[in-house]
Order: C-alpha cells, then structure tokens, then sequence
C-alpha cells in the first residue's frame, strides 16, 4: 500500500507536466482527486519518476539510518550526468557551481592545479597555476592524481577530487601522483592557499623583442592582454611572443577576443553541435601587425589551443614546442533556481580549416623539447628554456627578412 508522501510526491512531479497530443495510444493515470490521461511516451516517462520516487520513499523510511531526501536527489541528478561518461558533464550542487564560477571569476583557496579526466579515466595535471602551492613543491602537466588524503580517486569522481584538494587556506592536504619515469608514486603534503588568478604577465627582452605570457583564460584576459601589447608596441618592440606552455583553457568569448587582437580577417574557430549545426567566430582584420611565434605544450589545452589553432591556421604565426593536450570539447552551463546546476558539453570545436582536435592534440610547426633535467624543473631559468631560445631564433629570423 503506496503511503501518503509517495503520492504526495507523485502529484508534485506531475505539476507543470506537459500533456501533447499525440497520434498514439493513451493511459489514463490515476491521481488523488482523478486521473489524467498521458500518451505513450509521456507515460514511460511518468512510470521512470515513479520509480524514483519509490526509491526515496523506501530509503528515506526503511533504510537503517536517517537519510535527508536533499542528498538522495543530489545524488540521482549527478548519476544522470555521470551515466554519459563524460567526465566534463556534471551535475554540481550550490556550493560546488558557486566554487566552479569562482575558479574562472575571482581568487579561490586550494592548491592550484587544473587537472582534466583522461581517456583512462585517471585524472591528469593539465598543469599548474603559475605560482601556486602545487607549483612551488613540484606537480606537473601529465602527473597523474590517483589519492587525495589517502582516498583513492579517478577521472569518474573528478569534481569531487577537486573538492577535495580545495579548502580553507592555511590548512594541509596530501595529493599522491603517479609521474612517467618514476617507479614509485610520490606524495605532496601541500599547504592550501588563496590562488590568485593574475593570467598575463610581459616583458620586453633582448632584441626588441615582446614576451607575453597567458596562464589562462580568465574574464579579465582579454583586456590585459591588449594592454600588453599596446605597452610593448609603445617600447617599439618589432616582434611578439605568446606563451601558451601550460594554459588549461577557461573562457571561449575572451579567447576569440584575444584571437580578435591577433588574426588578419577570417574565421577564429567553429562549433559543431549534434545536428551538425555550425556555428562561427570571426576576426575583423585588425590584426597584431607583427612577426609572432607562439610557445604551445601538453599543458596547453581547450582555449589555448583555440588560439594557436586559429593562428596557424590563418598563417599569423608559427607554433614552437611540443603536441598539445587535446581537448575539443565545447560546456555550457546552466543554473537552476536553488543555485546548483549542470555543466554539459554541447558542442566540438574545429579550427578554421576543419581540424578536429579532440584527443589527438595540435603538433606544432617546430617541435622542440626541453632537456629532461630542464623539464624537472618547477621553474625553468630562461638560460636554458630551449624552447623559447627556438621561439626568439624564429621570431629574429622573421623580423630580418622583413
């Protein structure tokens, strides 16, 4: 005998339900009060929520402790998004959006690492924050996290990982990784600290030649990033490299703006979604006006590669380095009314002459790898940074034959 509370529930799910007509079989539902008539599909879907709701009511009256319905929700809305299998689509609690949208907006407490779920489903260091704890003891792009406090972790519990390297700053935690090359996993006891999220720096080096590095994406990038430039043109400087090693992404809008900066006129990337539709950003034409060589790594991912996609693409620049990370998935996000919400991929971006990315990465034109005793480094002394002396070579080389 179904009790007061699942009916209840029954009746509350049904409130708003959209009844279409449709030129197939109809069952009539009984309700308290009546019934409504539902057609076929509708009435799959209606006998679905039934069942959720046969499984709250039975663990929150008959299982063996006391068990707030808010949690068994929380947990049937991110099992819908894990079932996908794709570790970008994930259902995220009030906290966790708010935590998420702080990470692309403003400063947060944690150790400062970008990891991303890989096709193994471990969860790998895309890369750093530049100056962050995580930096300062040692991780790096391509370490991969298997323990968090001595909890296992992997790729299908990335955002709680995530969660659970953040936390108040001053307080410890303990990241344990598996690195290539190593025989045995290493352990960081790290200490949590406000990440402050300063995304450009530039300076200009020998030759009249402007450096330009971006560790992200961020709301403010695009605008410090014209700032930079406008300050290194008025040094007179007569060729520009952007640093891209080790950026994870952030932001498409304020990647096309930067790529907007950069690019003659022509396409900076396309979406497409699962109808095939397509859509395009494009430049004006204002263009750098500059020789420019671009500095990519297997840190360099999502909107990075955005950016040194479109810059090959449309001959404005040669990339230096190595293969990028690949990632070439679009997210959007949507909010719900109690906060929470649901990130979701919608769409895969190609650069302007079609590449697909997604997994495989972009190989730049000049491949350039740093010396392994260099690559160890936490912070590599531009004495013996091979790949940007290469990216200064370049760039000298195009501004002679001008």
């Amino acid at each position: 005998m179904r009790n007061k509370n699942f009916i209840k529930d029954i009746a509350l799910v049904l409130v708003g339900f959209a009844v279409a007509v449709a030129l197939i079989s109809f069952v009539p539902v009984p309700l308290p009060g009546g019934s409504i008539v539902l057609s076929g599909k509708q009435y799959d879907d209606f006998m679905e929520f039934r069942k959720l709701m046969e499984i709250k009511s039975i663990l929150t009256q008959r299982y063996l402790t006391d068990v707030d319905p808010k949690t068994l929700y929380d947990g049937a809305f991110k099992g819908m998004a894990a079932s996908l299998n794709d570790p970008y689509t994930v259902y995220m609690t009030q906290k966790e959006y708010n935590d998420f949208m702080t990470e692309t907006t403003g400063n947060y407490a944690g150790i400062g690492l970008v990891v991303s779920a890989d096709d193994e489903g471990n969860i790998r260091v895309v890369s750093p924050i530049k100056g962050s704890p995580a930096e300062t003891v040692g991780i790096k792009a391509n370490d991969i996290i298997i323990a968090v406090d001595d909890k296992p972790v992997s790729g299908k519990d990335l955002d709680a990982a995530v969660a659970m390297m953040k936390g108040q700053a001053g307080t410890m935690v303990k990241v344990t990784i598996t690195r290539e090359g190593v025989d045995q996993p290493l352990n960081f006891n790290i200490k949590r600290d406000v990440i402050k999220l300063e995304t450009v720096s530039y300076e200009k080096l020998s030759n009249d030649i402007g450096y330009i590095r971006l560790t992200m994406f961020d709301e403010h990038t695009d605008e410090d990033f014209k700032n930079a430039v406008k300050d290194l043109k008025a040094q007179d400087v007569k060729g520009i490299i952007i640093d891209l090693r080790d950026n994870p992404g952030g932001l498409l809008d304020v990647c096309v703006n930067i790529a907007d900066e950069i690019l003659p006129k022509g396409t900076i990337v396309y979406t497409e979604d699962r109808n095939g539709k397509r859509e395009y950003s494009y430049s004006d034409g204002r263009a750098l006006g500059l020789p420019l060589v671009v500095l990519v790594n297997g840190g360099s991912a999502s909107a990075s590669e955005i950016l040194s996609g479109a810059i090959r693409d449309n001959g404005a620049g040669t990339l230096v380095g190595t293969k990028t990370f690949g990632k070439g998935l679009v997210q959007t996000m949507y909010k719900f009314e109690d906060g929470s919400g649901l990130k979701y991929t919608i769409a895969k971006y190609y650069t302007p002459k079609g590449t697909d990315i997604q997994g495989k990465g972009i190989l730049p034109d000049i491949v350039v790898e740093l010396p392994e005793d260099v690559a160890q480094m936490v912070t590599v002394p531009k004495d013996k940074d091979t790949q940007l002396k290469k990216a200064i070579e370049v760039l000298e080389q195009k501004i002679n034959s001008r």
